[in-house]
């Protein structure tokens, strides 16, 4: 800033950006939805099918978007989630099925009525003209104006809370070649806002942006659908994301809807190694409650029943990737409340534990020496002997058939090498 700036433009600057911020905060500084479906779907597609030439993309595809609702499209590359996006627009024509936009069939609905209820977020942000960046904004407006009309108060006022709530207001007047990939995206969020349409659809948003603008992204779109009369469909590739901000989790993969519902019913691990062809261990992120999700390479190993001794984030990492690669993992004993018991809690496996700060019981004990006798073989981690694992953990190692050692760092290869080479003697 320069120093010789008169003071009551500083202060009018500081106004503006602390009305931006505000905008921002508040979802009811959202351009007002221009049209309202009640309790109607705000997309409805059926069976629908989409081919390119001789190529078969998707199939028997079934899409439902209520108000209030954020549908996550989630699949690996090439699965087809951007065409879906595009067939139910009318950008792309479905080989079969119908597809339903408030209501109406939306084949028989004119590009401009088109635009008056979907607005919509491509993942490609490059334009082909060297527009301002508010100009850009300004064309979502373009479906609720007439031919030679110009834009009026409304459409400045929906323009200008678009940008604000985008945080992209700041560089207003600058190209829309002059700014990053990341602004670009919000610049193109910021048009779709201001469309004032009821249902939203984003192709990747976050797929350019850093941490704190791809939160903030989500945010703004889940703020966007509780207001109870809107709704939006996303395709993310961020697993943890659609967990955390969608309602419904859509997983495309092999040419159609492999599952769909509730992230937690959704997002299993069965469910993920499917259809990402990897290894999956789904946990619980412990900020917010909802399924996180860690992929592996394939391991390709016979499944064993493997007890781990040890307690603390070591060892609730080997029971992880021990259930990830298919062993049927057991844990104890350990602390209640010890991380190595919430992950086999999470992988559905059995943790002895016993109080914080007091001794097991010896019925306790016993039935994690049952466990360790039992299992095919028995990881020490974090331990160079079983001498080293004092109290009673020092009596469970010392039931177990098959005793290996592994250090608190021991790699997934590594792991898993130590677990083969234990029972290939059976």
């Amino acid at each position: 800033m320069s120093a010789d700036r008169p003071a009551d433009a500083a202060a009018s600057d500081a106004a503006d950006a602390a009305e931006s911020a505000a905008a921002r905060d508040d979802p009811a500084s959202l351009p007002d939805t221009a049209r309202s479906f009640g309790d109607t779907p705000l997309l409805s597609a059926s069976d629908v099918a989409v081919s390119f030439g001789d190529l078969d993309v998707v199939s028997g595809v079934d899409l439902r978007v209520e108000p209030g609702s954020l549908v996550g499209l989630v699949g690996p590359n090439g699965a087809g989630k951007t065409t879906v996006l595009r067939a139910v627009t009318g950008a792309v024509e479905p080989d079969a099925g119908t597809v339903e936009i408030g209501g109406d069939p939306a084949a028989s609905l004119s590009a401009k009525e088109v635009g008056r209820r979907v607005a919509s977020v491509p993942q490609a942000t490059n334009l082909a003209f060297d527009f301002r960046v508010r100009h850009v904004v300004e064309m979502g407006r373009t479906p609720h104006l007439g031919r030679f009309d110009g834009h009026g108060v409304e459409d400045d006022a929906a323009v200008d809370a678009a940008m604000a709530a985008a945080d992209v207001d700041r560089f207003a007047d600058r190209s829309i070649t002059e700014v990053s990939g990341g602004e670009r995206q919000r610049v193109l969020l910021a048009r779709a806002l201001a469309q004032a349409a009821p249902l939203l659809l984003l192709d990747e948003p976050t797929a350019s942006l850093d941490v704190n603008h791809a939160v903030e992204t989500l945010e703004l779109v889940r703020e966007f659908v509780d207001d109870g009369d809107r709704g939006a469909i996303a395709a993310i590739h961020d697993l943890d994301a659609a967990a955390r901000y969608c309602d419904e989790v859509v997983v495309l993969a092999n040419g159609g809807v492999r599952a769909a519902g509730p992230p937690e019913s959704v997002l299993s691990a069965d469910a993920v190694g499917a259809a990402f062809d990897a290894e999956a261990f789904v946990g619980r992120n412990p900020a917010t409650g909802t399924p996180a999700v860690t992929a592996f390479p394939h391991s390709d190993v016979e499944g064993r029943r493997v007890h781990v001794i040890g307690t603390g984030r070591p060892a609730a990492r080997v029971v992880a990737r021990l259930a990830a690669a298919g062993h049927e993992p057991s844990v104890g004993v350990v602390p209640a409340g010890d991380a190595a018991a919430g992950a086999a809690a999470d992988a559905g496996a059995t943790a002895v534990t016993a109080p914080a700060f007091e001794g097991p019981s010896a019925e306790t004990v016993g039935a994690a020496c049952d466990l360790a006798a039992a299992a095919d073989a028995t990881l020490a981690v974090g331990f160079e002997g079983s001498g080293d694992a004092v109290g009673p953990n020092g009596e469970v190692a010392a039931a177990a058939d098959r005793l290996v050692t592994v250090s608190a760092g021991v790699g997934d290869a590594e792991l898993l090498d130590a677990v083969a080479t234990a029972t290939a003697e059976e």
